[in-house]
């Protein structure tokens, strides 16, 4: 599991550096360091929930804001969100985003998992 969440908190700062042009980079830098941040802990067994649970209200936040445009690309017959961002296709950039915190969600709620395993495994204080 060691591996797995290294792997996982390299992805997460490569995915921050990747944000620098951005239009609101400091949000987004912000959102993955902090998933970055949780998996390097994790990776030591070191799990602070309340952090956990603090990033996932950000990205249920994020999720609110976004939705609109994701249901909006939905409606729209899914074109495809590959290409470069066009002014006739302004949800391209939020649908991304919107996908991305999903990402993150589903990454946090394993995290948050794994927390709750390993404080119910761990042995009883002394």
């Amino acid at each position: 599991m060691k591996i797995f969440n290294l792997f996982l908190a390299a992805l997460f700062v490569v995915s921050a550096a990747l944000q620098y042009n951005d239009p609101d980079p400091l949000l987004w830098i912000s959102l993955y360091l902090a998933v970055a941040l949780i998996c390097g802990f994790a990776a030591f067994n070191k799990y602070n929930r309340w952090a956990t649970l603090l990033v996932m209200a950000g990205c249920i936040y994020q999720l609110s804001i976004l939705l609109p445009a994701f249901t909006q690309w939905v409606r729209d017959g899914m074109p495809s969100i590959t290409q470069s961002m066009k002014a006739s296709s302004p949800y391209v950039e939020l649908v991304r985003e919107f996908l991305g915190v999903v990402i993150s969600m589903a990454v946090l709620i394993f995290q948050y998992a794994r927390s709750r395993y390993h404080i119910l495994k761990a042995p009883p204080a002394r």
